[in-house]
């Protein structure tokens, strides 16, 4: 046992001998930063024909009729400049968001969705749509859309709403 003693002494006296506080505090201050930035880092997404968390689209994008805008409230960036996805140019898309699930008559499958809304110039005033399936209280913000969601962005004026596929919604067992 005092020979194991011995050469974990002479190891670590070696190992204080070559390095410092200062370099350990610096790679352990690298492992930190590298560690924080994985998950900025790209992923390959698989493509929409093989991924199974993509729904068949049919449909008019620009109707309060198409099938995800079934928990929507507000004017729509189809109809605005953008699309179903995407803002118009000159609006940003807030970080904030309210979401609801909605039956695709397409596959007949169930998608969580994400509404977005868009920010930065007044009302589009264009595609009024206001379809409340399973809308719930403002003491449940994540599933209301009740709310003027233009936090984080640049300007609170509310544009445009869009509705974003998350993936498909979990069966009830």
């Amino acid at each position: 046992m005092k020979f194991l003693d011995r050469m974990m002494e002479q190891r670590s006296r070696e190992l204080a001998q070559r390095s410092s506080r200062r370099g350990l505090l610096k790679g352990l201050g690298s492992l930190l930063v590298g560690s924080a930035a994985i998950p900025l880092l790209p992923v390959a997404r698989a493509s929409a024909a093989g991924n199974p968390g993509q729904p068949v689209e049919e449909g008019d994008p620009s109707s309060c009729d198409y099938w995800r805008y079934c928990a929507i409230d507000g004017f729509l960036c189809d109809c605005c400049g953008g699309s179903a996805n995407t803002c118009p140019p000159g609006t940003e898309m807030s970080p904030v968001t309210w979401i609801g699930t909605c039956l695709n008559p397409a596959d007949g499958r169930n998608y969580v969705i994400s509404y977005n809304d868009c920010c930065g110039k007044s009302s589009c005033g264009a595609c009024l749509c206001q379809r409340d399936e399973g809308d719930r209280p403002p003491y449940r913000p994540d599933a209301t859309n009740d709310i003027n969601w233009c936090l984080g962005t640049s300007s609170a004026a509310y544009h445009c709403s869009t509705a974003i596929v998350v993936g498909v919604a979990l069966e009830d067992s």
